[in-house]
């Protein structure tokens, strides 16, 4: 099994913690690869357009943006971390976001995050901790993932772990090893079920394409849909 961690921070405070407990129960039989951002994916991107318009490879960042979609692409699962900092998900972690902009399913997804899972974790002061969660939410859900969990806190107390009262600390815990070991008992041998409302953006972006292609042929997102054979009868759910 195969796990990929994008961590929001280089810190190591809460959420560092909370993901800790959340992995210790794949240490023994998960190969965990992780990021931590923004030392990873340093750089904004800055709106070129040549991952949409020729080549992702061609993007400036692609040394650190190839090597992140790779780790994604292999991993059975995908683990999400960050802080809420006004009330969203770091800065940091809207840079890797947006450097993923083409793999967004009016573009070109990869077919293979459409079986992927996924887990969000983010902790907040007192608020902003599910709007935090939705940015990533947003992206995953966009790359054509389905089943993604959210896990997040609100500490109500203090942000260094060990003053948050022992009582709060043992509910976070329990929480989530809870989600771990649902997660830790899926046959991932088997892709996760692609939900409904996946299928309809889909199918909506599928007839846009249709539209473009027959205005530009060398449009380059229509190019990636018909060779994916997403234009007639595959699927990447199938």
């Amino acid at each position: 099994m195969k796990i990929t961690v994008i961590n929001g921070t280089e810190k190591h405070g809460v959420t560092y913690q909370l993901k800790e407990i959340f992995l210790e129960g794949f240490r023994d039989k998960a190969e965990i690869t992780e990021f931590y951002l923004p030392k990873d994916c340093p750089n904004f991107c800055v709106g070129c357009t040549t991952c949409f318009r020729t080549d992702d490879h061609k993007c400036k960042d692609a040394e650190y943006v190839q090597k992140i979609e790779k780790a994604l692409l292999e991993a059975d699962l995908l683990v999400f971390t960050s802080p809420a900092y006004v009330f969203h998900a770091t800065g940091a972690m809207k840079v890797m976001l947006d450097h993923f902009g083409y793999r967004w399913m009016p573009h070109r997804p990869a077919g293979e995050m459409f079986g992927k899972r996924a887990v969000i974790i983010t902790q907040c002061l007192g608020a902003g901790g599910k709007s935090t969660a939705k940015d990533i939410k947003d992206s995953l859900s966009w790359w054509g993932v389905s089943e993604i969990h959210v896990c997040t806190f609100r500490l109500m107390s203090d942000i260094i772990w060990n003053r948050i009262p022992e009582k709060k600390r043992q509910v976070m815990t329990k929480s989530l090893k809870t989600m771990a070991a649902k997660m830790r008992g899926i046959d991932y041998t088997k892709p996760a079920h692609t939900k409904l409302v996946t299928k309809m953006k889909f199918y909506a972006v599928r007839m846009m394409q249709t539209g473009l292609g027959k205005q530009n042929p060398e449009y380059t997102d229509f190019k990636y849909w018909k060779a994916k054979g997403w234009l007639d009868n595959t699927r990447p759910w199938k």
